[in-house]
């Protein structure tokens, strides 16, 4: 492949992903991650992307389209992102504090959605389509990036709210967490394909009060975590 197009694809790939990524690690200032495993989450989310592009292709061979797929398709990639997440990041001791698996699994979905979003690109770039490329970008910013940032985060407020409680607890707000977040990831990609062009950005602007509101648990995570600190 040109090494031009791919440095651009790259390029319109990573520049949604750069602003989400600063916003949160600045949500987590006080108490900084290590860059290596901020860097590990990453890579975590982009492994999830050819494995589960390869079970997607399956499913689709056998199950059809319609909504069971795109909920299939979606369970794969939340199911995906938190495992490469657990194997290369969430296992480590230095897990310490209730807002890390958040923190951890919201850097695995903007790896997912770097390398996603660059292979979307790509199709439009090989046209020298550089303002569909730049329009496509942008519209992945404010919708499916940031769906996968809801989704992940899901899981990782789940994992949070139960980080000082026993395993079973913790096990039941995982799979409650994976649960929820495939039927948000799944709805938006319904949506999506399904409702006009006004809804659409109805359904845009519903994402972002959610993540408004995801800003908002990360503060009283952050609070958990203090009492916690304070009290053991």
């Amino acid at each position: 492949m040109d090494v031009p197009l791919l440095f651009s694809a790259l390029l319109y790939g990573l520049l949604p992903i750069l602003v989400w990524l600063i916003f949160w690690l600045l949500e987590d200032r006080a108490h900084p991650e290590p860059k290596r495993l901020i860097v590990r989450a990453l890579l975590a989310g982009m492994l999830a992307v050819p494995l589960s592009i390869s079970i997607e292709m399956w499913i689709e061979q056998y199950v059809g389209q319609g909504f069971t797929q795109t909920l299939l398709w979606s369970l794969t990639e939340e199911v995906m992102k938190y495992t490469l997440a657990y194997i290369l990041v969430l296992r480590s001791r230095e897990v310490n504090e209730a807002l890390d698996p958040l923190i951890y699994m919201i850097c695995a979905a903007l790896g997912f959605a770097a390398l996603e979003n660059t292979l979307y690109v790509l199709e439009p770039l090989m046209s020298t389509e550089h303002l569909g490329a730049a329009n496509l970008t942008t519209m992945r910013f404010v919708g499916a990036t940031l769906v996968h940032v809801l989704s992940s985060a899901t899981v990782g407020v789940y994992m949070a709210f139960s980080f000082y409680q026993n395993q079973f607890k913790k096990s039941l707000a995982l799979i409650s967490g994976l649960i929820l977040a495939t039927c948000l990831h799944a709805l938006f990609n319904f949506f999506i394909i399904s409702v006009s062009l006004e809804a659409v950005f109805i359904v845009f602007a519903a994402v972002w009060i959610i993540a408004l509101g995801l800003i908002l648990i990360a503060e009283r995570i952050k609070k958990m975590d203090a009492y916690y600190t304070a009290r053991f």
